[in-house]
């Protein structure tokens, strides 16, 4: 079950949902729109390895915006802090991201019941496009658990995206043995 606006409210009254800077013209009537925040990063390196602790470059979206080139994979972040204490949070593009030819993230949409922090988004393009900080870039959908959750991911001591940041964040696959 998705919630609804009105429940929305309700859970963030409750201290179930935390959504940093809130504003109420961002809610629809089972979403929160989510912007893009002023940092995005590129991977030094054009071939990335799964095993290796892939580096990244940080820079700033110039006021006047930055262009997307096809075929590059841009790491982004949300202005939005978020905690989800209750529900599943998801996050997907809005339709007028998608009809400018921009993805939001490759798989991961989902987030864990007490994900706490900004959302990295892996973003791409499928033409060049001018994009700016701020812009409304996707939506927040919140789902129901069922049952009784063991552990959350902010307690987790394995969980590779617990350090709060205002800048995107590279795969942590390295970590994981294999």
């Amino acid at each position: 079950m998705i919630l609804s606006d009105k429940r929305i409210l309700e859970e963030i009254d409750k201290g179930n949902i935390i959504i940093e800077p809130f504003d109420r013209t961002n809610l629809g009537t089972n979403s929160y729109d989510v912007h893009l925040g002023k940092y995005l990063a590129n991977y030094k390196s054009r071939v990335l390895d799964a095993k290796a602790h892939n580096e990244i470059e940080h820079f700033e979206i110039p006021k006047d915006g930055f262009v997307l080139q096809p075929n590059l994979l841009y790491l982004g972040v949300t202005m939005e802090y978020t905690e989800t204490h209750q529900h599943v949070p998801f996050l997907e593009g809005k339709s007028s991201t998608g009809r400018l030819g921009i993805d939001i993230h490759a798989t991961a949409g989902k987030g864990d019941v007490g994900f706490c922090n900004t959302w990295t988004l892996e973003i791409s393009a499928q033409q060049a496009v001018r994009i700016y900080a701020g812009m409304p870039i996707g939506q927040l959908i919140y789902f129901v658990v069922e049952g009784e959750i063991e552990t959350l991911y902010n307690t987790k001591g394995n969980a590779k995206y617990n350090n709060p940041t205002t800048r995107p964040v590279e795969s942590m696959m390295w970590k994981n043995k294999f």
